[in-house]
């Protein structure tokens, strides 16, 4: 079978204090983005095996798709199966891709299997793999707080907007954004700033808290966000530790006068 792990952006990003178990508390709205995926392959095999193509992902034994079926394999004894993976969605961008692929190869593989899981119980397995990991397997709109696990409904009022996602070269590791990230308690809680509507994100408080020192360092990563609204963006960010930047539009836009430097533009739907 065939799946398609699609990306997703963060609006808002509340960073309020470190935890005793050296993750820090954040608040995030994460919305799926579909038009910008990987494209997964499971299928029952003699022996396990993992390939990859496209965008470099790394070592296959590292790859969060091998460590969910691992996981799955030692919880449920599943067979073995054949996974290949072609990566499309750039990799330490604040995307999630690597999240998406491992939260799509356990609702894959509980599919072929037919263990019938409960979404509750893949969203357990998931938070095991990584804090982004469960969002990707109900795939829609959340609130998350917590390490970004726990997880609430929340519709932003987005449909039949567009979004331009830039991906610079620049990468940036979630490590240097928590060290750089000030942690503070915002004046208004996420949700009630969010109310206010996408047309009001900008001038409401509606921030990521790791933006300034990522663009201290990374000037770039500004100038993306500021021709996003020059070009008509109701709203622009960072999403989560960054380095992808993008506007969401209330209609088509030329994503061409979007770019800085060199960039990789995506135009996708909600």
């Amino acid at each position: 079978m065939i799946f398609y792990p699609n990306c997703k952006i963060n609006i808002g990003l509340d960073v309020l204090g470190r935890r005793a178990d050296g993750y820090h508390d954040i608040v995030t709205l994460m919305i799926p983005v579909a038009g910008l995926c990987d494209i997964l392959e499971i299928v029952p095999a003699a022996e396990s095996r993992f390939t990859q193509s496209g965008i470099d992902a790394g070592a296959p034994e590292q790859n969060l798709c091998v460590r969910a079926y691992n996981l799955m394999r030692e919880r449920f004894g599943i067979p073995a199966a054949a996974i290949h993976l072609h990566k499309i969605i750039p990799p330490a961008a604040g995307l999630g891709g690597g999240s998406s692929d491992a939260a799509f190869t356990i609702r894959g593989l509980d599919k072929i299997f037919s263990l019938d899981l409960s979404v509750e119980e893949m969203e357990r397995l998931a938070a095991e793999l990584g804090s982004d990991v469960p969002f990707f397997i109900r795939n829609t709109p959340q609130l998350a707080v917590g390490r970004g696990e726990i997880l609430t409904p929340f519709d932003p009022q987005l449909a039949g907007k567009k979004v331009v996602i830039i991906v610079p070269s620049v990468r940036v590791s979630t490590a240097e954004a928590y060290a750089g990230v000030a942690v503070r308690e915002p004046a208004a809680p996420l949700a009630e700033r969010l109310a206010s509507g996408v047309g009001a994100w900008r001038n409401n408080g509606v921030e990521n808290a790791f933006e300034p020192s990522i663009f201290a360092r990374y000037p770039l990563l500004a100038r993306i966000k500021e021709s996003l609204y020059a070009a008509g963006a109701l709203y622009a960010s960072m999403s989560g530790s960054g380095s992808a930047v993008y506007g969401i539009f209330e209609s088509g836009v030329n994503a061409a006068v979007c770019g800085a430097g060199e960039a990789e533009v995506f135009t996708c739907e909600f």
